[in-house]
């Protein structure tokens, strides 16, 4: 089998102390390819530093994460542009609107998100989107850019069934992750609604950790933790989970 882990973010301090055991770790629970997600101009030297080591493994995006648009976004915007201009990337991300750690900010990330829709169009490249607290407002704007030809995936999906249906609906896909083992989150009833086709596996690495792991760091290699669930859900092989998401990622992310 082999799975791919769609957003992990690897190139965190959390993982400073052993970070190559973590990804051989993952390599061997069969999780092939990992995709980076950046955060603001802060953390791209340290993800460039781990897709250069891990070419085969590791893939970057670029993007402005919604909590770290600050006062000094146009900088900010600036400064990560230059390297999507220069270098090569899988996606724009991470990216999008965050309503739940703090709103001061909330005018300049409905800009912010706006440009990274903007260069996703404009370099022909997925959008891995942020919505905490957000998603009727995300929707909203998705569909202004409708019939454009913009992809994605919502990142660790968190809405209602009909909410999914609309995301799907756009051609969006739902990154799902160690929530759904949780229980009593609605993720199941999700999951259960929406076709196998649509779905991506995701950790959100070192954030949310699936059971019996929940509370601890989270790693690549609890992909198959999350794998087993959606199998379970879905009353499919453990080994369809894998097969299809990962054919999934690879058409989404443009992994030849």
């Amino acid at each position: 089998m082999i799975f791919t882990d769609t957003h992990a973010h690897l190139y965190l301090p959390e993982f400073d102390e052993d970070r190559q055991t973590v990804i051989e770790n993952a390599v061997d629970a069969g999780v092939k390819y990992i995709f980076l997600p950046n955060i603001d101009s802060g953390s791209v030297g340290s993800m460039h530093d781990l897709c250069s080591h891990l070419h085969n493994h590791c893939f970057p995006m670029m993007g402005l994460h919604p909590t770290s648009v600050k006062g000094n976004f146009r900088e900010e915007l600036s400064t990560l542009r230059n390297y999507l201009e220069n270098r090569s990337y899988r996606a724009v991300g991470e990216v999008g609107i965050d309503l739940y750690w703090d709103k001061t900010f909330a005018a300049e990330q409905e800009e912010v998100f706006r440009i990274s829709i903007g260069w996703a169009l404009e370099f022909h490249l997925p959008l891995v989107i942020h919505t905490r607290n957000s998603f009727d407002r995300t929707y909203e704007i998705l569909q202004e850019y409708q019939g454009k030809g913009l992809t994605g995936v919502f990142h660790c999906f968190s809405g209602n069934t009909d909410q999914a249906k609309k995301a799907v609906g756009m051609g969006f896909y739902l990154g799902i992750g160690g929530v759904v083992t949780f229980g009593k989150t609605g993720l199941e009833k999700v999951v259960d609604a929406v076709g196998i086709e649509h779905l991506l596996l995701e950790t959100d690495a070192p954030f949310l950790a699936p059971a019996p792991y929940r509370g601890k760091r989270n790693e690549s290699s609890y992909i198959p933790l999350i794998a087993e669930k959606v199998a379970e859900i879905k009353q499919v092989s453990i080994e369809t989970v894998a097969e299809i998401t990962t054919e999934n990622a690879i058409r989404l992310f443009h992994l030849k």
